[in-house]
């Protein structure tokens, strides 16, 4: 998804859809015939913007194209649609998932965008059942057991009454 505050970006066309990149997007576009890790040229433009010029005409856009990096195959989610008809013996099921490429988009125009990657430092995790077991074991210490052996009495139930009585 393309930042809105992007000074450089493109409309493209792929698959019949239309998608509004910039350098360092990623994007999912119906399957294309390409392997994981090679590079197309999408050549489809209808819209060009480099800070406030921007390109519309089809004779400006001529010979322009946008670089792109097959990342991977997919499958979108499960689309399912279902008709049914009370007391009319109609049930229509159709469904099915979409075949999916996913797209990084490297250079639009033959320009390509700074990236300005912000890595932050991973934190080790500490175990989780480690404090766990500690506070247990501290707890059960505290708990004092008493030294005689203590009988613990129920409540003595009235002999149910009989019918014939």
């Amino acid at each position: 998804m393309p930042k809105p505050d992007s000074s450089l970006s493109a409309v493209i066309v792929s698959g019949g859809k239309q998608y509004r990149v910039a350098p360092g997007d990623h994007i999912l576009v119906d399957r294309l015939s390409a392997e994981p890790g090679s590079s197309l040229k999408l050549d489809r433009v209808l819209l060009f913007r480099n800070g406030d010029d921007i390109k519309v005409a089809a004779n400006e856009l001529d010979g322009l194209d946008v670089e792109v990096k097959v990342l991977a195959h997919r499958r979108g989610p499960r689309i399912e649609s279902l008709r049914y008809k009370s007391k009319k013996r109609v049930r229509v099921h159709r469904g099915g998932r979409a075949d999916l490429t996913a797209l990084e988009i490297i250079a639009v125009g033959g320009i390509t965008g700074e990236k300005t990657e912000t890595k932050t430092a991973a934190k080790p995790k500490a175990k989780a059942g480690a404090p766990k077991k500690k506070a247990v074991a501290a707890a059960k210490a505290q708990v004092e057991e008493p030294k005689g052996k203590v009988e613990e009495t129920k409540p003595k139930r009235a002999p149910r009454k009989k019918d014939n009585e």
